[in-house]
């Protein structure tokens, strides 16, 4: 089975063929029982191992036709068993190979150090690549209940305070007069205006969120480590423990031509210092996106704020932001098709060793550009939004014209909470439907177009079946109704696998990373894999071609990246608690500024007067402030002073000692929530060894069982030696 993986390689190369299903056995007839009852225990004999599909050519002068003639000629040297077929303009080539390449390959396994191999095993297709991705894909799912259920309660925690917080009160009830948030007919108005904002707000931003970014932190360290456990404990049953991606080359190289070299390791300074100036430049392009979707938020929010309709010009900031998450979830669709492209090329250029060699590159790079892709938006609202765009009298302007975004004076987490539930909603509702649709539509349409050649085949399969007992020797007719049945499915590449691991690992960044903004993350991620785990088994076994058999122990490179992830959403969730969020902030003003820190009343809530403490006066007697706000003067509005959110002082707007006081708090939290959180998943990566003891003693046995055999061959021969002399 691996030997013939080499073959349908080399064959790519020259001839391009197709590669249809191993086994040749369509997926609706894989369902039902092709054997009576009696000989039900037998396995259904192996027709053909693999089937290439070229286009049939007229000249048989052409080089595409000599390179197929001569790959073909190659394999019956080496006793290859080769059926050739016609149908409607293409040449069915059914590959089979002689049991003595099985028994090579299945002798040189067992002399290997590397590869945990009994003389008694049979040789089975299996996939380990696709059942390692099942395997992680159930585990992450099943750890996944924990994670949703305390996001549920933190949810619930907040909504237990929605009616009842001191906050929301005071920006409801509230009758300060705001800034303008833009400078075209853009007016004052009131902080009582926002009170849906501030009650979303005080959802996702409470005391619990702090907790939880801390737990799901930890869970991600406790999710590998388990992972590898839960790994381990696998790949010992499927006897793969021990197994080595270059021996198992080795054996395959070794049967396919016994006179082979081994493919050397080559490594150039100079190709790898391209490469690294070639992704950089594609990743500032990818941050270049960013700033260019933030300018069209701003440009939104402003051509909204001067609309003649009333509802936009009061919603103009919330709908801006929502047309700029579902633009940004646009551009991760286009630039998917792109970040592909480039990742390809540029392992074309690097010139790896061997084609495992490639599919890590590739799948570093491709994550790296989607990462990127993903969260350089969210990476700004999180951090930049509000932070950057200045004050009146002094506006930060884009081009010297257009003002920055601001946040509500409840808080940035909001526009962070938007941005990721429409992009994480959207996205995987998307994906779901045209992973599963297009496939399905593109197979219907196949199969109505072949249904004619099917009828042809009667019923002489099961009858064959029936009076030859399970020995085969099918017409031409059944041969290829097997093989259309299975080359009419949806075609697959090596880096089909990769798709639905990429999508998977992008899902763990934003169930982890930024997961103090939305505790809900989780949930949707739960949902989403009680779904997407059965529709990726339904599309891989109806309605896609097999992939190629490839043997693994582990899930690659992506481990590491799980690890990177995690490592992020620590870094990520410890800056949004301290720097995004209003904790600090309103832990100074209960214990610092507020009624419990400077009077002994008790009959006052310690958050009363925080929303007031947090804004700033701006005065129109100011020069610089009346030249910002010149359009409201010149309408007629008649106003002194308004208010906006920051630390400053009324009288000539310079940060006042609370600013500096919290910004200090600030940076202390987050190197403190970092390191704590950090001993925490070192500790527990100590405390869960990657192997179950049971594994370890398994696999110690195992070895001793083996050794004794070999000493007991080896006795065997020395001992007739010792009687021919």
């Amino acid at each position: 089975q691996e030997w013939q993986q080499v073959g349908v390689r080399a064959s790519a190369r020259t001839v391009r063929p197709r590669l249809l299903n191993n086994g040749l056995v369509s997926r609706r007839a894989a369902k039902k029982p092709l054997l009576s009852k009696k000989n039900c225990n037998l396995y259904f004999p192996r027709l053909c191992d693999y089937v290439l599909v070229a286009q049939k050519m007229e000249d048989m002068e052409d080089q595409i036709f000599k390179k197929q003639d001569a790959f073909i000629c190659e394999l019956k040297q080496k006793n290859i068993k080769v059926t050739k077929i016609e149908h409607a303009g293409k040449v069915f080539f059914g590959v089979c190979a002689p049991e003595e390449i099985f028994a090579k390959y299945k002798y040189l396994l067992k002399v290997s150090d590397a590869c945990n191999w009994s003389g008694e095993q049979k040789i089975r297709i299996v996939h380990f690549k696709v059942a390692l991705y099942y395997l992680w894909l159930g585990w992450y799912t099943r750890m996944l209940v924990p994670a949703a259920v305390i996001g549920i309660v933190v949810f619930l925690y907040g909504l237990a305070f929605f009616n009842t917080s001191p906050l929301i009160h005071e920006v409801c009830d509230s009758n300060i007069t705001m800034c303008p948030r833009c400078d075209l007919r853009c007016s004052v108005w009131n902080l009582s205006d926002t009170c849906t904002n501030a009650k979303v707000s005080q959802l996702f931003d409470n005391e619990g969120t702090v907790a939880f970014a801390m737990f799901m932190a930890i869970w991600a360290t406790l999710f590998l480590e388990l992972w590898k456990r839960h790994r381990a404990l696998h790949v010992s049953k499927w006897n793969v423990f021990d197994w080595c991606e270059e021996e198992e080359e080795l054996i395959l190289e070794i049967v396919n031509n016994p006179q082979c070299k081994p493919k050397e390791f080559r490594h150039s300074y100079l190709r790898s210092i391209v490469v690294l100036l070639l992704v950089t430049l594609v990743l500032v392009v990818i941050i270049g996106l960013a700033h260019a979707l933030v300018i069209c938020r701003v440009l939104t929010a402003i051509l909204l704020s001067q609309s003649e309709w009333e509802f936009f010009r009061d919603h103009a900031t919330t709908i801006a932001m929502l047309s700029g998450a579902v633009l940004h979830y646009i551009t991760i669709q286009v630039m998917t098709r792109v970040n592909k492209i480039v990742a390809f090329k540029l392992c074309e250029f690097e010139k790896t060793r061997s084609f495992a060699a490639t599919e890590k590159r590739f799948t570093v790079k491709m994550f790296t550009f989607q990462f990127f892709t993903l969260f350089s938006s969210l990476f700004y609202v999180a951090f930049f939004l509000g932070r950057i765009n200045g004050y009146p009298g002094n506006y930060v302007r884009i081009a010297g014209k257009w003002r920055l975004e601001e946040c509500h004076p409840s808080g940035c987490l909001t526009d962070l909470f938007i941005q990721m539930a429409v992009i994480l909603v959207l996205k995987q509702t998307i994906n779901n439907i045209f992973e599963f649709t297009v496939p399905w539509l593109k197979l219907c349409f196949r199969r109505t177009k072949a249904k004619k050649m099917r009828r042809k085949c009667g019923n002489c399969y099961r009858k064959a079946c029936r009076e030859e007992e399970g020995n085969l020797n099918l017409c031409d007719l059944c041969k290829l109704r097997s093989w259309l049945d299975n080359y009419d499915l949806n075609d697959v590449n090596a880096f089909s696998l990769f798709n639905e691991f990429l999508e998977m690992v992008l899902q763990f960044s934003f169930t982890t990373i930024f997961v103090a903004a939305f505790p809900l993350a989780p949930l949707l991620a739960l949902i989403n894999n009680i779904f997407e785990i059965r529709l990726d088994a339904i599309k891989m076994v109806s309605l896609e071609r097999r992939l190629v058999p490839k043997k693994t122990n582990d899930i690659g490179v992506w481990t590491r990246i799980l690890e990177a992830v995690g490592v992020m959403a620590v870094i990520a969730n410890g800056l949004v608690i301290g720097i995004s969020s209003d904790f600090i902030p309103r832990l100074v003003y209960r214990y610092h500024y507020g009624p419990c820190a400077t009077s002994n009343s008790t009959s006052m809530d310690c958050m009363t007067g925080y929303i007031n403490n947090t804004l700033a006066t701006a005065f129109m007697s100011k020069d610089k402030v009346r030249e910002d706000f010149k359009h409201l003067i010149e309408i007629g509005y008649n106003i002194t002073q308004c208010s906006y959110k920051d630390y400053r002082n009324d009288e000539d707007q310079s940060l006042t000692s609370q600013f500096w006081l919290i910004l200090a708090l600030r940076f202390a939290f987050v190197i403190l929530f970092e390191h704590v959180v950090v001993m925490c998943k070192f500790i527990a990566a100590w405390f869960i060894p990657d192997s179950p003891i049971r594994v370890k003693n398994d696999r110690l046995d195992d070895k001793l069982r083996r050794l004794k055999k070999e000493l007991q061959e080896a006795n065997a021969i020395y001992n007739s030696r010792c009687t021919e002399v």
